[in-house]
Parts: C-alpha cells; sequence; structure tokens
C-alpha cells in the first residue's frame, strides 16, 4: 500500500525515446489504450499505431512523427493507469515532462486535450523540422563538466556561431545546441577541460536553441488558437523550473521552450524540494529515471513502459 506521508509527480519523455514496437502490448491487451491510438489517428489522418508497432524505425525518428507518436503511446499508457488503478490521477500532485513531454504533463492534469496536444505537437515537430532544414545544426551531450564550465564554453564560442546550452539534465550533463561547426569547437575544448565524455546526439538540428525561433513563433499562434484550461494539478515549466497552472501562462512557457534551455536538472530538483518523493515515468523508454538516480539516487522512481512494468506498478499500489 502507498505510504500517506508519499507525494507523488508524473514524468512523461521526451523525444528520442521512441522504438518501434513501443505501446503494442498495451494496444493488444487493453481497450483503453486501443481507443487512444484509435482517437490519434482520426486526428492526424495517418495510421500513427501502425507507425509505432511495426514502421521502420528511420521514419519514425523524424521529427514530425516521433513527436505525436510519443505523447500517443505515453497518454494511451497513462489511460490504462487510470483506469486500472485505484490511484490513479487523484494520486498525482504534479507532473512534469521533458521537452514534448511537457504537452503530455498538460494533457495528463488536465490543461490541454488530447485532440488538441495531438494536433499542436505534430504541427510542432513540423515547425522544428522546416527550422533544420534551413540551418544545419544539431547537439551534443557533454558529460563530467557542470553547468558553469558548459556555459563558460558557449559563451567563448558565440562569435564564431550559434550555440548555447540547451538541456540541464542532470548534475554533470548538460546538452549544448548549436550551429554545426561551432558544436565540433566545443567537443574539442569540452574534451580539453576534462569531460569524461562527448556524445552527438541523433537529431536534426539545434532544438532548444535561438535556431528555432521562427519555430517558436510558428508555434506561439498555434497555441494562441488552441483553447487552453487552467491544469487540475500543477505542471514544472521546462523554461523556468517553475510551476503552471494558469492558461496565459501554459501557452508562453510552451511557445519559449522551443528556443530556450529545457530545465530539468533544476524541475526535479523543485519537486524534490517540495516533498516530492515517489516519481513514475509514464511512456516508452526509462530515460527519466535515469537522470532521476543520478539527480537523486535517494528518490523512488519506477518506469510504466510496458505491461509488464505496468503489472508490477500495480502490485506495489
Amino acid at each position: 500500500m502507498v505510504n500517506a506521508m508519499q507525494k507523488t509527480a508524473y514524468l512523461f519523455p521526451g523525444q528520442g525515446t521512441q522504438y518501434v514496437g513501443m505501446g503494442k502490448d498495451f494496444y493488444l491487451q487493453f481497450r483503453e489504450a486501443q481507443d487512444v491510438f484509435h482517437q490519434a489517428n482520426e486526428v492526424l489522418g495517418f495510421d500513427i499505431a501502425t507507425l509505432c508497432f511495426e514502421g521502420k524505425q528511420e521514419e519514425l525518428n523524424m521529427t514530425s512523427i516521433c513527436q505525436p507518436a510519443i505523447l500517443t503511446t505515453s497518454l494511451a499508457i497513462l489511460e490504462v493507469v487510470k483506469r486500472n488503478v485505484p490511484i490513479q490521477i487523484n494520486g498525482c500532485s504534479a507532473a512534469a515532462g521533458l521537452s514534448l513531454g511537457e504537452y503530455t504533463a498538460h494533457v495528463c492534469a488536465g490543461s490541454l486535450t488530447f485532440h488538441d496536444a495531438v494536433k499542436l505537437v505534430y504541427k510542432r515537430g513540423t515547425f522544428m523540422q522546416e527550422a533544420c532544414n534551413s540551418v544545419r545544426g544539431g547537439m551534443v551531450s557533454i558529460i563530467g563538466l557542470d553547468d558553469g564550465k558548459v556555459e563558460q564554453i558557449c559563451e567563448e564560442l558565440r562569435s564564431f556561431g550559434v550555440i548555447s546550452a540547451a538541456n540541464y539534465n542532470c548534475p554533470g550533463q548538460v546538452v549544448v545546441s548549436g550551429e554545426t561547426g561551432v558544436l565540433e569547437k566545443a567537443s574539442l575544448i569540452a574534451k580539453e577541460r576534462g569531460a569524461k565524455m562527448v556524445i552527438p546526439l541523433k537529431v536534426d538540428g539545434a532544438f532548444h536553441s535561438e535556431l528555432m525561433s521562427i519555430a517558436s513563433n510558428k508555434l506561439s499562434q498555434e497555441l494562441e488558437l488552441t483553447p487552453v484550461l487552467k491544469s487540475k494539478v500543477p505542471v514544472l515549466a521546462n523554461v523556468n523550473a517553475e510551476y503552471m497552472c494558469e492558461s496565459h501562462e501554459i501557452k508562453t512557457s510552451l511557445a519559449k521552450q522551443l528556443d530556450n534551455p529545457v530545465r530539468w536538472h533544476q524541475s526535479m530538483r523543485m519537486l524534490i524540494q517540495n516533498g516530492f518523493n515517489q516519481f513514475y515515468e509514464i511512456g516508452p523508454g526509462k530515460s527519466l529515471s535515469g537522470l532521476m538516480r543520478r539527480i537523486d539516487s535517494n528518490q523512488k522512481t519506477m518506469s510504466i513502459d510496458t505491461v509488464e512494468a505496468f503489472k508490477y506498478f500495480m502490485k506495489s499500489v
């Protein structure tokens, strides 16, 4: 049974966690998961379920495809949790999602409908892909240097082109984003200054940097046309690691998110400082659970990404 002193947050993954076959076991065993995927197919006008279950990895990796695919898979799993576990959304006191996952968190919190969220993230992915196609850029994960040292490297290289910290994932892991040539220089400097690893990410462009400003502006216009309600539980905003509940602040933070850094490390610290001590990662992969172990290994974190993991989860509540 859940201890009365436990305070629960739901966490939702972002782009990069997609894999062929994700969500298929839930689809085959739970009608509520089937309903979510079918609804997404209708909204998008193409078969996102087949792409998730049987498509080619290269196609699933496309920014405009993987974003609605991850959101749909995560929410299909969440719907199974809500319908089959006595402690469901009522047991969730806050939600957070990494980049794309912030949209999933807002559906969980009731501020966005699933219908609107699927449309938004498909357009978000399309706008981001268009921005990627206009300027050659990328992202590199720097492991083993603290935030300040990585920010200093970016500052030193600004005269060569666009480069900035893009994801504060956990202590000693910062992703930088920018133009390809400048990233190569940053990688060399980071190694010289003691980085344990420098890993180029398999992404199409410089997400969460000023190279996404055009995409951010387009997304802002779409958000203005989208109904956003006051959330039922607070959602941590990536842009400032603060709680968002009101419609206007949610729209602003989601638009700014595209060309500003994701402060995941800071967001998790905020939850921990506020007494949260039980975290459920809902969606494909276990990346957020891995980050939490590096942020605070004392925290209880469980990933619900397969039916097997879900059955284990049911035994624990």
